[in-house]
């Protein structure tokens, strides 16, 4: 039985992951972390690290980027791997993370869908063939609750076809506050903030007289929290070092 910690349980993700992981037999949530309070799972939760006495086997973070330097020093302390799953980290953080990876296994992803990550590469191949005759654009689309902007897995996908790309891509957010061309090596990265969207992502290849649109759809919050608790799975039986889903899918 893989003992899970699951940090920023009182979320919505939060509640997702308790629900996948309540019809699983191979794993289950002891406790968890959330600094909004206690609720009413069938796990006790804790508003601090310093409060877990529980013996865990990996974490599941759904929390803040804020909250990183807590969960590190934690799973650092303990010697517990990570899944950590928390989007907008800034450079500070990333380098937390990649630290604690030197001692432990992290899993890192921006988004948690087989689907996303099959994006990723479809982008990828279609860069590759396409080239610089074809522009590139991103558009994420999310609900009106989001805190970060763009999405991390927008994020991932324009580091994705950046590596295939010989260009030195530059990534532009946005051009209200500029008037000039559009430069061969740009790649255009734009958010939308709605309603209860759960996630939509669009990577646009625009050539001369054609555009090539590939599109993922998230439908529910669900499809995230099953794509974690294999990571959690993943991630346990592994030596100290920082992983993604391209790791855990070959």
């Amino acid at each position: 039985m893989l003992n899970i910690l699951l940090h920023g349980c009182n979320g919505k993700m939060g509640q997702a992951v308790t629900n996948a992981a309540a019809s699983r037999d191979d794993m289950k949530i002891i406790c968890g972390v959330d600094p909004y309070g206690t609720s009413n799972y069938d796990y006790p939760v804790y508003d601090n690290f310093d409060k877990v006495t529980e013996k865990v086997d990996v974490i599941i973070d759904f929390s803040n980027p804020a909250l990183i330097a807590n969960l590190c020093d934690f799973a650092d302390k303990n010697s517990v791997p990570a899944v950590i799953c928390t989007t907008g980290l800034n450079d500070e953080q990333k380098a937390m993370v990649e630290a604690l990876s030197k001692k432990v296994a992290v899993f890192s992803s921006g988004n948690m869908s087989l689907g996303i990550n099959l994006l990723i590469e479809l982008s990828k191949k279609a860069s590759a063939i396409l080239g610089e005759d074809f522009d590139v654009e991103i558009i994420e689309k999310h609900h009106n609750l989001k805190l970060d902007a763009p999405s991390g897995t927008a994020l991932m996908i324009a580091d994705g076809i950046s590596d295939v790309r010989d260009d030195d891509p530059r990534y532009t957010y946005d051009r209200h506050s500029y008037r000039m061309k559009r430069s061969k090596n740009e790649i255009g990265i734009h958010s939308v903030r709605g309603g209860t969207i759960v996630g939509e992502h669009s990577v646009i290849f625009a050539g001369n007289d054609e555009v090539l649109t590939i599109t993922h759809q998230a439908q529910s919050k669900a499809l995230f929290a099953n794509g974690a608790l294999p990571a959690a799975a993943f991630t346990a039986s592994q030596p100290a070092g920082l992983y993604n889903m391209g790791d855990m899918l070959r």
